[in-house]
């Protein structure tokens, strides 16, 4: 006779018996992880079985975490220590900033921080997006500059720079050139950000809670965490989702949404939470943050650009028409080629259109692909599984891959794909493309590297994104191997998502639905 099963919905993965996980509901590296399992004989070896996880009334996980990752943010600022030195200039013996045969590139502690002081005429007290000045391009025109970042960036710029300014007026403060004040004033609230970002993805690991000590003690931290203004960025986009694993969508609106007055990406998460929410039917609540995204970013934004609308859109002139970055695929693409670009040579100030619209196109494409993965894979992805795949598709069609840019997919990577290994490699991979790019900025007369070996590594910490991608994906379509995914637990950060059962639209077409899990064959006794 034939036996067959039910059919069932899908429910949470039993754990694998081969996997290393405890059996305990918590995380514990030190036993279940063999990097981490070495690493703990400097302090005396592995947890030992009888001890009383979860019972210190000090030294809890959150606080060994914080606390490294105030040693990581050291080792950051003495990395960018070297640019902030000081000697006599000029012929009158006045004591400047001393960049001196090219200190920036050589000690490779370049922060945009430090030239902007003076470029964005911070120096002269200047309030952004109000004050202007005349830059002369290369073909002799007169081209009028402004602030170039966003508002909440701008502003944080211009603060920094009063706290700076007061600094030096009190006479019996420890004293220093300006622009070193600046950067230090700059660089501990860049830190706080950091450690915020740090404490919300923590939360938002759930039991793997020492996942964290990968964000806080990241190798991008020691290179890019003081390079420019981006930690205030990931700080509002971690306390975004952790305000809507906490199923409080207001609040996580508006702070995507100052995220997105900061920079760019903290926007980009709305996406992934619609499509999940449109799965799940929860998208009442997703229409609630978007809304509180929008209205916080005019919060924001609106008064600048009535005030001063040509510094404020100064950010966008800017954007559409800057050309490929060093580190964009483009570049590395026309690095090892004789291609002159989508379009040829620009003159100045004119707007690389074919490059925008591709580049617009590609990540469209990679949004149309997130949506199809959330919609009918299997068993609904996490939210930090597509939060990293589209930022990180962002990121690799984008026509501008700053350096920094990469601390966007730190917290995002470790919370969607927490193997620590192949993070750590991906994270050493990436800080490392440093090297190369300031011995590039140095100069092959300077005894610096060709463009090919900066661009050479470039193509390799791609392709080491591209792996991570790929892992996700797999997860996602194969939820058993997820590591977060355990007994009971669906997904930490998913809010009104976490255990929703699917309840899609009627107008959704069959193709834009999820697989059914295949039926098992007749067994015949």
């Amino acid at each position: 006779m034939a036996a067959n099963a039910d059919d069932a919905e899908p429910t949470s993965p039993a754990p694998l018996a081969e996997d290393l996980r405890s059996a305990d509901w918590r995380d514990v590296p030190s036993r279940n992880d063999a990097m981490v399992s070495a690493l703990s004989g400097t302090v005396g070896g592995p947890v030992g079985r009888h001890a009383l996880i979860g019972r210190t009334r000090f030294f809890t996980p959150m606080r060994v975490i914080l606390l490294l990752a105030v040693v990581f943010l050291a080792f950051g600022w003495f990395a960018k220590a070297g640019c902030i030195q000081q000697a006599p200039v000029g012929e009158s013996g006045q004591v400047g900033l001393d960049w001196s045969g090219s200190r920036q590139y050589v000690a490779m502690c370049y922060s945009d921080t430090v030239p902007l002081y003076g470029a964005e005429r911070l120096d002269q007290g200047a309030f952004p997006y109000k004050t202007s000045w005349e830059e002369v391009r290369g073909d002799g025109s007169i081209q009028m500059r402004y602030m170039e970042y966003p508002v909440i960036s701008g502003l944080y710029q211009y603060g920094a720079m009063k706290v700076a300014k007061a600094w030096d007026s009190i006479t019996w403060l420890p004293g220093a050139i300006q622009v070193a004040l600046y950067f230090n004033v700059v660089a501990f609230g860049l830190a706080l950000a950091w450690l915020v970002t740090v404490w919300a993805s923590t939360l938002l690991a759930g039991r793997r809670v020492w996942d964290g000590a990968l964000i806080a003690c990241s190798p991008l931290v020691i290179v890019h965490v003081f390079t420019n203004f981006d930690p205030l960025a990931t700080a509002f986009a971690a306390g975004g989702l952790l305000a809507w694993a906490r199923k409080r969508p207001v609040l996580a609106g508006i702070l995507l949404g100052l995220g997105g007055a900061a920079k760019l990406y903290p926007l980009l998460l709305l996406g992934p939470l619609f499509v999940l929410c449109l799965r799940a039917g929860k998208t009442r609540d997703w229409l609630v943050t978007a809304l509180s995204a929008v209205a916080a970013w005019l919060a924001v934004n609106l008064p600048i650009a009535a005030l001063y609308p040509h510094g404020w859109y100064e950010f966008f002139r800017l954007n559409s028409e800057r050309g490929a970055d060093p580190d964009s695929l483009y570049n590395v693409i026309a690095s090892f080629t004789s291609w002159k670009g989508l379009d040829g040579p620009l003159a100045q100030g004119e707007s690389p259109s074919n490059l925008n619209a591709v580049s617009l196109l590609l990540f469209v494409a990679v949004c149309v692909g997130v949506g199809y993965v959330a919609l009918t894979a299997q068993r609904r992805p996490r939210v930090a599984q597509l939060c990293f795949l589209l930022v990180a598709g962002f990121l690799i069609t984008n026509k501008v891959w700053s350096p920094q840019y990469s601390l966007w997919l730190v917290p995002l990577a470790v919370l969607a794909l927490p193997h620590r290994r192949l993070l750590l490699a991906w994270m050493t991979i990436d800080a490392l493309v440093w090297v190369p790019r300031m011995m590039y900025y140095l100069g092959v007369s300077n005894k610096g590297l060709p463009e090919q070996w900066f661009t050479g590594t470039v193509v390799i910490r791609d392709i080491a994104v591209l792996v991570l991608c790929a892992l996700v994906l797999r997860q996602i379509y194969r939820p058993s191997e997820d590591l977060v995914r355990y007994g009971f637990i669906d997904d930490p950060a998913g809010g009104v998502l976490d255990q929703a059962p699917d309840k899609q639209p009627s107008w959704l077409p069959g193709w834009l639905k999820p697989t059914k899990a295949k039926e098992p064959k007749p067994v015949t006794v």
